[in-house]
């Protein structure tokens, strides 16, 4: 089950995927663990939360 942030944002691909691989690379973590940190950061939950998010958004065209 994926729980969609309280407040309603449009996912933004470019800083999550930044924020990522930097975790990755200089972090040390696991590309899950760090999409998840990359997710958190924009208020979800989790990647999984995030991707869906963003699947959502690009299709309908809308948040939430």
């Amino acid at each position: 089950m994926t729980h969609r942030p309280k407040r309603h944002i449009i996912p933004d691909i470019e800083a999550f995927e930044e924020r990522a691989a930097i975790a990755e690379y200089d972090g040390g973590l696991s590309r899950s663990q760090a999409e998840d940190l990359a997710a958190r950061a924009q208020g979800f939950p989790s990647a999984q939360d995030y991707w869906a998010a963003l699947a959502d958004y690009v299709i309908h065209k809308r948040i939430g």
